[in-house]
């Protein structure tokens, strides 16, 4: 995998530049839709393409693990092959999920025991059989496997699951380096920064993880409970310490003012379930701020939803035909919602690199912040 910087912004830590894999190029920074299952909730692989314009897409290493399994995805040739996604594709480790959903986890130096949340079977994953497992799907990107404190965890927690995930990094690191991948392409292997909100856990991370000389390097443990502020002066401290020359990935983050203000503090790589998630609830982001639908000012509002759309869907549907949609529990009012939203996060990402590009994305991002957290 190769990163080149092409542009910064004035003012900011703001980078506009290329990720090229062997599945193709990625222009940063970029928004990541996540596909847990191997797919994006509700949007066709076409309408990913087409209409989201999306680079690169997620997969849940947990998820798959569980189901469809690894013996089916070696068997059709990894994810790629077998969702028919032939752009990058970026998998997470399964650890949130093992910490979010399974039952009876149980974390050693071994690695993390836990139950299936499918059927109580019993599991574990340690950091070598997490990259064995990303080998056997073929992701692009593959992610090290780490605990995820939540953000107002006790500093002597925040220590030991510190200590532990650097263990395992090392762990991982390693394995990566002694095995090959499976189908013929290349696989980077990022590891993560943590150390929840404790400046001095995250520099010694950071310098850890920058140590290793990875191809790229992921931000995790943040938007898990702790303040927003406190969330950008964490992104702050650890990339002081990141290297320039490697993309920089901000797991799990967030809403469109949280996007654009990782941007400005040199974050490159972004993903989140929430515009699929608010999507199908019937929130929609647009540039001048969000739009409950289910709301009955939209009853007779027979506008686009948004006129000035790159995205096709926006243009055919009205505001009030997918208010019916919502109202009526209509299956469609969560795939229009969800390839909205997904377009828009798209569109917000392109804009700023076309203003980090211009030199003036400081004073178009503070506009536009105040815009999106505007209620319509």
């Amino acid at each position: 995998m190769d990163f080149k910087v092409q542009a910064t912004a004035p003012g900011t830590a703001a980078r506009a530049g290329l990720i090229t894999t062997d599945h193709g190029v990625i222009e940063t920074p970029i928004f990541m839709p996540v596909g847990t299952c191997g797919s994006v909730k509700a949007v066709h692989t076409r309408e990913l393409r087409e209409e989201v314009r999306a680079q690169i897409i997620l997969g849940n290493t947990y998820h798959l693990y569980l189901r469809p399994g690894m013996e089916i995805l070696e068997q059709a040739g990894g994810l790629h092959k077998f969702n028919g996604w032939d752009r990058p594709i970026l998998t997470d480790s399964g650890g949130f999920q093992v910490f979010s959903l399974a039952e009876n986890r149980k974390l050693t130096e071994e690695g993390v025991h836990f139950r299936s949340h499918i059927d109580g079977s019993r599991h574990l994953f340690t950091p070598e059989k997490v990259v064995e497992l990303q080998r056997s799907i073929g992701s692009d990107i593959m992610m090290a496997l780490d605990e995820c404190p939540p953000g107002t965890a006790e500093r002597s927690y925040a220590r030991k699951s510190l200590d532990l995930t650097l263990k395992w990094m090392e762990r991982g690191w390693k394995h990566y380096n002694e095995t090959e991948p499976r189908y013929g392409h290349r696989q980077a292997w990022f590891p993560i920064v943590q150390g929840v909100t404790y400046p001095d856990l995250r520099r010694e991370s950071a310098e850890r993880v920058a140590e290793l000389g990875a191809d790229g390097n992921a931000i995790g443990g943040l938007a898990v409970g702790e303040p927003a502020e406190v969330m950008y002066d964490m992104i702050e401290v650890v990339n002081e310490i990141l290297p320039a020359d490697r993309p920089r990935y901000l797991m799990g983050v967030g809403t469109p003012v949280n996007i654009l203000e990782a941007i400005d503090r040199g974050v490159d790589m972004m993903d989140c379930v929430m515009p699929t998630r608010n999507g199908r609830n019937g929130m929609l982001f647009t540039p001048q701020g969000t739009m409950n639908m289910r709301n009955k000012k939209w009853a007779d509002d027979f506008s686009p939803i948004w006129e000035d759309s790159p995205c096709l869907t926006d243009r055919v549907y009205s505001r009030a035909y997918l208010r019916h949609l919502f109202a009526a529990n209509e299956i469609l009012a969560m795939q229009i919602a969800s390839i909205h939203n997904l377009s828009f996060y798209l569109w917000l990402v392109e804009e700023a690199r076309r203003h980090i590009q211009a030199g003036d994305f400081k004073p178009w991002k503070e506009e536009m912040v105040r815009n999106l957290n505007t209620r319509l």
